[in-house]
């Protein structure tokens, strides 16, 4: 379902550095927002000593958001290794408008963040809990 959101120039071209690790965006996650239901922005990010809980801290109780996290985890035999995490924030307490925007604009913003290979939809904390619900996506992945 095409809502006619548009993601602003600035979640590329941010993108493309923090694939990289780049000087200026040596940072951990960004949080995405839709504004005035045209565009999608890079609404907050996180510097690289911020950790999961903080990502999770900065999403609304009530309202969608879209998140890209660069996840350090071990591996099952002991590797420390990191994969880009994209994570749809879509809460049930949210508002029936904003959950179907959200929900139908994601490929635009999937599209921008070429390369990220895991897409994690959550619609209440339990689904961002990280040792039950993520690391066991994740993991698959490594």
């Amino acid at each position: 379902m095409a809502t006619g959101v548009v993601v602003d120039d600035e979640v590329n071209s941010s993108f493309q550095g923090f694939k990289l690790q780049s000087a200026g965006f040596k940072l951990r996650y960004y949080i995405y927002e839709i504004v005035d239901k045209k565009t999608i922005k890079i609404e907050k990010s996180g510097d690289r000593s911020k950790t999961y809980d903080d990502f999770c801290a900065e999403l609304p109780d009530n309202d969608c958001r879209y998140g890209l996290i660069d996840l350090e985890f071990k591996t099952d035999d002991g590797r420390p290794t990191s994969k880009l995490v994209f994570i749809t924030w879509n809460p049930d307490t949210g508002s029936i408008r904003n959950k179907m925007l959200y929900s139908g604009s994601k490929e635009a913003i999937k599209t921008a963040l070429n390369g990220v290979g895991i897409h994690i939809n959550a619609t209440d904390r339990s689904e961002l809990d990280l040792e039950s619900s993520i690391l066991p996506v994740v993991k698959k992945f490594a």
